[in-house]
């Protein structure tokens, strides 16, 4: 049963990334292209975008007045964000060397682009960006704790937990207590295989 539930798991994982590309792809047809590291959308679609731009004066007179009062909470949270992301990315440099993980590379979580957004004023762009920013280190951290779990304790929850991590799915079963040590070492040695695909890629 276990290893119907993986196969099944394996190839809803590998579904999930071919549509993952198909949509980019298509995203990347429809709208723009990226030459050179830099996001460049066709004239057309320039011009438009640049005509929905609302300006910074419009924009500050049509804004809701809670969304003004509140973001200076919102934008405190940045020292603490920051912070974190320091610390988690010094965690799994010194650590995951040790214990043979591979490490979680940062810009695949950590995307900055709205800024290209022709439609966008500048105060919109910082919103974007700062939200980017945050839900990416949130990912990125996710991510490095994930492969943590796996390494130390990869146990299922008794009860239904939500938004579960990819990984998770793929754990023990709560109280499935038969050859853990051993199973416990496959766990590890997966990552290990993992970080042998990286370095070879």
């Amino acid at each position: 049963m276990q290893e119907k539930i993986r196969l099944i798991l394996n190839k809803i994982t590998a579904l999930e990334d071919e549509l993952r590309r198909e949509l980019h792809e298509q995203e990347s047809r429809l709208f723009y292209r990226i030459e050179d590291g830099r996001i460049r959308f066709e004239q057309a679609i320039r011009e438009a975008h640049l005509q929905l731009k609302v300006g910074v004066f419009r924009w500050f007179l049509t804004i809701r007045p809670q969304n003004l009062l509140t973001a200076p909470i919102i934008y405190s949270l940045i020292v603490p964000l920051a912070l974190f992301d320091l610390c988690v990315t010094f965690y799994q440099v010194t650590c995951f060397p040790v214990y043979g993980i591979p490490r979680v590379r940062r810009s695949g979580y950590v995307v900055m682009d709205h800024q290209h957004l022709a439609y966008l004023n500048v105060i919109e762009k910082i919103h974007c960006m700062y939200c980017s920013y945050a839900n990416g280190v949130i990912a990125y951290a996710r991510e490095i704790t994930a492969r943590t779990e796996q390494y130390f304790c990869p146990i299922k929850h008794a009860q239904k937990i939500l938004g579960a991590h990819n990984r998770y799915a793929r754990f023990l079963d709560y109280g499935e207590a038969e050859n853990f040590h051993a199973r416990l070492e496959e766990f590890r040695k997966t990552l290990a295989e993992e970080k042998e695909r990286i370095e070879d890629s």
